[in-house]
């Protein structure tokens, strides 16, 4: 891609934060979206929740990335917590979407996060993204949110979908949590062992995006995991051997549904979700295995 000017929303996120490092250390130019009064050229203000944007802010921009929403695994899902994740993703995906639509001069490209969830449980059945959305609140949510991009997509604006699966970061995300634990020599699996995890690099997260960024006629869902998931008992293995740690201990599914409430379907279900059309687009792994993921998360 030539030297752009890209608009990313969710930029002090795991994934976003990366994508900007990505981003500015190769030339291109970043606005990011951010709630508090813009300090610079360089930012831009919107309201997720309330539906509003700074649509001039977005103006010259080749692209929008929305990588925005409240973290899913932060707190219990109260009937409070959860609204606030279903709005934080679909308000925020509809101003966006909305503030594109409206520009004299759109973005030639939306990518707008979505997540593997999307599929809910699939026990050990392989899925890609033609698999219809399973049943829950994810797969409703993730419905929901990709359905708020209709109005960028209506406008011509090329529109994308990361269906993102685990992250491998100590940064943050559920692999933030794993890593300290199996580091402690606390570590094991979760459950019988027997889920699978749809797992991806955060190096590879960021060059998936910035493939779907560069590639023209590259739109709807793409899968970001990587191709090879793995059962948790797979991946506690795993973990132990490029740790240097045992990993013995195991937690029992009532603990975790006690500890984790609704949220614990995350970590004890089972989505063997894979990347078809990433793959399929020319996209190649650099971390296409769970020993080298974990080592590059350093």
């Amino acid at each position: 891609m030539h030297r752009s000017r890209i608009a990313v929303a969710g930029a002090s996120g795991l994934i976003g934060s990366a994508l900007v490092r990505s981003l500015t250390a190769d030339g291109h130019e970043v606005v990011r979206l951010v709630r508090r009064a813009p300090r610079g050229d360089g930012e831009v203000r919107w309201d997720p929740e309330g539906r509003r944007v700074d649509t001039a802010g977005l103006a010259g921009c080749d692209a929008v990335v929305n990588l925005a929403g409240v973290g899913i695994g932060d707190r219990r899902w109260t009937e409070a917590y959860k609204a606030r994740i279903r709005s934080s993703r679909v308000d925020g995906t509809a101003a966006l979407a909305e503030a594109v639509a409206a520009l004299d001069e759109p973005p030639r490209v939306f990518v707008n996060g979505s997540a593997m969830g999307y599929y809910g449980e699939t026990g050990d059945r392989v899925v890609d993204e033609s698999a219809p959305p399973g049943e829950g609140f994810l797969p409703e949510l993730c419905v929901e949110w990709e359905a708020a991009a209709a109005p960028a997509r209506e406008a011509g604006v090329r529109t994308v979908f990361t269906r993102t699966g685990l992250v491998v970061s100590r940064e943050g995300g559920a692999w933030g949590r794993l890593f300290p634990l199996f580091k402690a020599g606390l570590g094991g699996r979760l459950g019988d062992g027997r889920q699978y995890w749809s797992f991806i690099s955060l190096h590879d997260e960021v060059a998936a995006i910035r493939h779907l960024l560069d590639t023209d006629g590259l739109s709807g869902p793409f899968n970001l995991t990587a191709p090879n998931p793995l059962t948790n008992r797979e991946i506690t293995e795993a973990m132990g051997r490029v740790l240097h740690r045992p990993t013995l201990l195991s937690v029992p599914a009532p603990v975790l549904r006690t500890v984790l409430g609704e949220l614990s379907s995350d970590v004890l279900g089972s989505q063997r979700v894979v990347p078809k059309r990433l793959l399929e687009s020319g996209f190649t792994f650099a971390f296409p295995e769970i020993e080298g993921a974990v080592r590059a998360a350093g």
